[in-house]
């Protein structure tokens, strides 16, 4: 439940087939998909949920803009400046139908014009026309108007050119939960000295049927996005990425990344990644392979990744993450 001074953010109850998806041009006539085709069982966790705050049946919550916040893209090349640390898969003909893994939760200080998103990518698509979908959480002063912790998913069809958007700031994904998880603050932070860890568990799935691309968070149904909004990920994705990545204020000065700390092998001592999951071709959740696997950091002095491997007990986990600076554009 809330604190006495924790904000709460205004969700406003929309008829589902009123939400802002419904506006965009290629989904004017679209259905609501209601019989989604997986192994996993759609049921809220309650545990998980900072507050009990729900729309009525037939309804989905739209968190309100803020003034003074925009939907802007900022993974163009009119943004230089970005950073990265993550996994991500060799480009190998490779198809997959999905990418899962539990993300730790970190409490981080950004400054307006920075972000730090921490979260699961599919791809597919040449650069100018790529498809990507995104999953994760996102510390983004000026896409929230603050800087709490926050379930953010983003997507683009033409290369982050012409589409796309985080959450449902423009028309595309489709809510088909009552719970306001979308740009949801989490109240419950992983602790750096190890004492305590929270994670989310994001998955993002084709479903074999229709083609859409299913969001869940602990097995709770979010929403998807139609497949109509693509050209190349209808076909599955080429490449999972999964890490960090970082924007930087207009003087340079990237922001901290994971937890804001270099990471070490003591997953519960750094921003870590674990049970890191695909979906192959045929739908079947697998483990990542290491053979498959490339790592990726691109300012060393800034950031840093340690990739661990499978275990019993983590399954696919890697450790990321560093507390940003003059990180070179």
């Amino acid at each position: 439940m809330l604190g006495a001074n924790e904000p709460m953010d205004d969700f406003d109850c929309v008829d589902i087939y009123k939400q802002p998806a419904f506006q965009h041009p290629m989904l004017k006539h679209h259905t609501i998909q209601e019989n989604f085709i997986s192994n996993e069982i759609h049921k809220r966790k309650d545990n998980y949920k900072m507050n009990d705050q729900s729309c009525p049946k037939g309804m989905v919550p739209i968190l309100k803009q803020r003034d003074g916040t925009d939907n802007v893209h900022l993974d163009t090349i009119e943004y230089p400046g970005q950073h990265f640390a993550t996994i991500e898969t060799i480009l190998d003909g490779t198809i997959y139908r999905g990418a899962e893994a539990y993300i730790s939760i970190h409490d981080l200080t950004i400054q307006n014009n920075q972000y730090s998103k921490n979260q699961i990518w599919l791809e597919n698509g040449p650069r100018h026309q790529l498809n990507s979908i995104q999953v994760g959480w996102a510390v983004h002063p000026r896409l929230y108007g603050d800087s709490l912790t926050r379930f953010t998913i983003f997507w683009t069809a033409d290369g982050y050119r012409k589409t796309g958007c985080y959450n449902t700031k423009c028309p595309g994904f489709v809510l088909v939960t009552r719970y306001n998880w979308l740009g949801m603050y989490f109240g419950r932070y992983s602790i750096n000295s190890g004492k305590e860890s929270v994670y989310v568990q994001p998955k993002n799935f084709q479903d074999r049927f229709t083609g859409n691309w299913i969001v869940e968070v602990y097995d709770e149904l979010i929403g998807y996005w139609p497949k109509e909004l693509f050209t190349h990920l209808n076909n599955g994705a080429s490449l999972l990425r999964f890490g960090g990545n970082t924007f930087p204020f207009p003087n340079g000065i990237s922001p901290p990344m994971g937890n804001g700390h270099f990471p070490v092998v003591d997953i519960q001592k750094s921003s870590n990644f674990m049970f890191v999951k695909a979906k192959d071709s045929n739908y079947q959740t697998v483990e990542i392979e290491d053979e498959k696997i490339r790592r990726y950091v691109d300012a060393y002095q800034c950031y840093r990744l340690y990739y661990g491997g499978y275990s019993k007990s983590t399954g696919v986990v890697f450790t990321y993450g560093g507390p940003g600076g003059n990180c070179g554009i």
